[in-house]
């Protein structure tokens, strides 16, 4: 079993302008490989994407990452695929919102963009492979198939936002960053000895097509401003909203309600229904899920046969909890060994054996730890 690749490969890497992807760039050069350097101009009116340390794919970015390609010494170039990205990410980010989902733009991003549409024009192209910035591993088995690995540094580890590759797509992708077990400084430090400017570039925050991070102000002008109840789990009206899509599974902050609970505990949004355009709230114990229904599975290889014991990961930034899971009738049905909190349809469950990531699916439903469908 070894890391991928051994061979020089043609080898397109994408370039956002920050530093992770400089230094992979630069890894993949130095590795042998002839790369090329390719930058996405994912928004139409690239100027407002990006406030501070908010956002990427701007024109400053397009510009860093073109001076990162000249000191490292390969061809540069920007690919216009910002229709592709309003359809497949944008409109699919704000219809999750307004179905009362929480949905995770990046691994949407990962999964139709970088790997799909970049990956394919690259094939098409001539190019062995795709270079990021990412931090997770491609391993190749004795048989030549390949599996998506944690990276070695669990504290920079993004596996869980490409847990929607597939084997396919594994076997083009080159993540160099991956066995780095290094800080963030060190990173930095790797990038300033090469002479990339973009060493001490902050790093990006939120979400790349939110410029001011206003989540909520971004959805009310897609979706438009739409009054509905606050109710308590008793269906006790407790206040207003101006838009149920402004809302997620598990937040306490932002509820503006004005009846304390009965007990004074803080609440939390339990539910969320586009029907009603009403959100429900209660307290923290009643966020507890014992299981999940998830749809859309996305395989790492071959599809697990019957139950199976895993670890999974709700988020991106999220812990590991124990898990049994099946696929059932092209669902995948997942039970948690102990009850876990915050989980909302939308997001996105990768399975884990030991470090491989076994594959994803989006959450469709969930079932209280108390056997109440939340």
């Amino acid at each position: 079993m070894t890391e991928t690749p051994q061979r020089p490969l043609r080898v397109l890497a994408a370039m956002s302008g920050g530093v992770d992807s400089a230094v992979a760039a630069a890894r993949a050069a130095e590795a042998g490989h002839d790369v090329t350097g390719v930058h996405l101009a994912l928004s139409a009116n690239p100027q407002s994407f990006r406030t501070g340390a908010r956002g990427c794919c701007t024109i400053e970015d397009s510009r860093d990452a073109r001076r990162a390609a000249d000191v490292i010494g390969i061809p540069f170039y920007v690919w216009d695929l910002a229709e592709r990205f309003r359809e497949d990410v944008v409109e699919d980010f704000v219809a999750e919102y307004e179905a009362g989902r929480t949905p995770n733009p990046c691994l949407r991003c990962n999964e139709k963009i970088k790997f799909a549409a970049l990956l394919d024009k690259a094939l098409a192209l001539g190019f062995d492979a795709v270079c990021t910035g990412h931090y997770a591993k491609v391993v190749t088995l004795d048989d030549g198939t390949r599996e998506l690995h944690r990276a070695s540094d669990m504290a920079k580890d993004q596996s869980y936002v490409l847990g929607v590759l597939d084997e396919r797509q594994l076997a083009h992708a080159i993540f160099p960053l991956g066995d780095t077990v290094t800080t963030k400084d060190e990173i930095r430090a790797e990038a300033e000895r090469r002479g990339l400017a973009v060493a001490r570039k902050p790093d990006s925050h939120d979400i790349c097509f939110i410029a001011d991070g206003d989540t909520q102000g971004f959805l009310a002008k897609r979706l438009g401003r739409a009054e509905g109840d606050i109710l308590d789990e008793s269906g006790s009206k407790v206040g207003t909203h101006e838009g149920a899509y402004g809302f997620t599974i598990g937040q306490r902050k932002g509820l503006r309600i004005g009846t304390p609970a009965p007990d004074g505990k803080p609440r939390y949004v339990l539910d969320i229904s586009p029907v009603t355009n009403t959100v429900t709230v209660g307290p923290a114990s009643s966020l507890d899920v014992g299981a999940l229904t998830a749809v859309k599975p996305r395989w790492c290889g071959t599809a697990p046969a019957g139950p199976g014991t895993y670890t999974a990961q709700l988020r991106a930034h999220g812990g590991e909890s124990e898990v049994t899971a099946e696929l059932v009738d092209g669902e995948l049905r997942v039970t948690f060994g102990e009850p876990v909190r915050g989980v909302a349809p939308g997001q996105a469950i990768v399975l884990y054996d030991g470090t491989r990531v076994v594959g994803s699916a989006t959450i469709a439903s969930t079932t209280r730890a108390t056997s109440a469908v939340a």
